[in-house]
């Protein structure tokens, strides 16, 4: 009797897996969010207040308009474990200078849940149990973007543009595809950083396919069940990224970059400055440099409104750490993000190396 209570209930949050990811709107307040986690440990660590100061591979994330910074090809990687390491989240990122005007740049990301149980055909139809027709399937979401710098002929002044196609899979079960663009400047006045970075601004559209036959399995795996099939089409909505930096140098060996950045969401959500137009969380970051090759970085960001068991708010919010060390072309960093539960999210060591092509010179 207790397996079979077991059984159900693993039945049931595969069910409410696949509902949960299938249900899209014509406008969805969250959507493809694998593609705003970030990437580079170095910018983890920094709470991701980095739109102002980024100027290597990984500003095709960022903001593409840092890539024209580049002195050589750049590669970056990047692996971290989610949800305590039932997922997994990858990047890999490319960049080049064209000339010393204009780069380009492409990057892969893919966050994945792997080997989940499919209990749907767990029971015959006779009712019987039978462990055999237990089978796996991976959920799985990739985002590829294209990047493109540029200098302006307003000194200081940088553009960038990036196209993103999205892949979604789930199974057997669903599949999409969706395309989106985004655009970015950065500008540069002394010691000062500034830095825009819009996502979506066409807003991205995915189109989902959906295998009407696996969806009837699911169905008749419970009874009851009488679910219409999910609309196919969903659109990411704007976001929009403000940066401010400025760099400290102490007696030539040491330096500070201090930046902070306003992250919007054009709805209304739990971000501590909210409205029905608009939200705004804003965002915090250090790094602390010793002769070019040893970081320390801290940041904090990710302020939310949270309503505590009685009833009162409180505010919530972000803590992160990180270390790096930079040699000869070869830059190792990690972060910790989430120090002492302040949100919802679980613990993340994140572990990122950047490769510059001036090594093999």
């Amino acid at each position: 009797m207790l397996k079979i209570v077991s059984l159900k209930k693993k039945l049931f949050f595969v069910l409410f897996f696949i509902s949960i990811t299938l249900s899209a709107q014509t406008v969805r307040k969250y959507s493809n969010e694998f593609m705003n986690i970030g990437v580079d440990a170095a910018a983890f660590g920094m709470a991701n207040a980095v739109v102002a100061s980024t100027d290597d591979v990984n500003s095709g994330y960022w903001n593409p308009a840092g890539l024209v910074n580049l002195e050589d090809k750049q590669l970056s990687l990047m692996h971290a474990s989610y949800f305590a390491n039932i997922a997994s989240y990858d990047y890999v990122g490319f960049a080049m200078p064209l000339d010393d005007r204009s780069a380009v740049g492409l990057s892969i990301i893919r966050f994945g849940v792997d080997d989940i149980l499919n209990t749907t055909q767990l029971i015959d139809d006779q009712g019987n149990i039978d462990y055999n027709r237990i089978s796996l399937f991976s959920t799985a979401d990739y985002g590829v973007t294209f990047s493109y710098a540029r200098r302006l002929p307003l000194d200081g002044l940088n553009f960038g543009m990036n196209a993103k196609v999205i892949r979604r899979v789930i199974g057997d079960f669903a599949s999409s595809w969706g395309f989106g663009l985004d655009a970015a400047i950065q500008f540069e006045t002394g010691d000062w950083k500034f830095g825009v970075m819009a996502r979506d601004i066409t807003t991205t559209f995915n189109a989902w396919s959906i295998d009407e036959a696996k969806f009837a399995e699911i169905q008749g795996a419970v009874d009851g069940q009488n679910q219409e099939l999910p609309e196919t089409t969903e659109i990411t909505i704007p976001k929009l990224q403000l940066g401010m930096a400025r760099k400290f140098v102490y007696q030539y060996d040491f330096s500070l970059v201090a930046e902070v950045d306003l992250n919007f969401r054009f709805a209304e959500t739990n971000d501590i400055i909210s409205s029905s137009f608009t939200s705004i969380s804003p965002a915090l970051g250090l790094e602390f440099g010793y002769i070019d090759m040893i970081f320390l970085r801290g940041g904090l960001g990710n302020f939310q409104n949270v309503q505590q068991l009685d009833g009162s708010d409180s505010v919530g919010f972000q803590p992160n750490i990180g270390v790096g060390f930079k040699y000869k072309g070869i830059q190792v960093d990690y972060a910790l993000t989430d120090i002492g539960d302040q949100s919802a999210a679980l613990y993340s060591n994140v572990f990122s190396v950047t490769l510059d092509w001036s090594i093999f010179r």
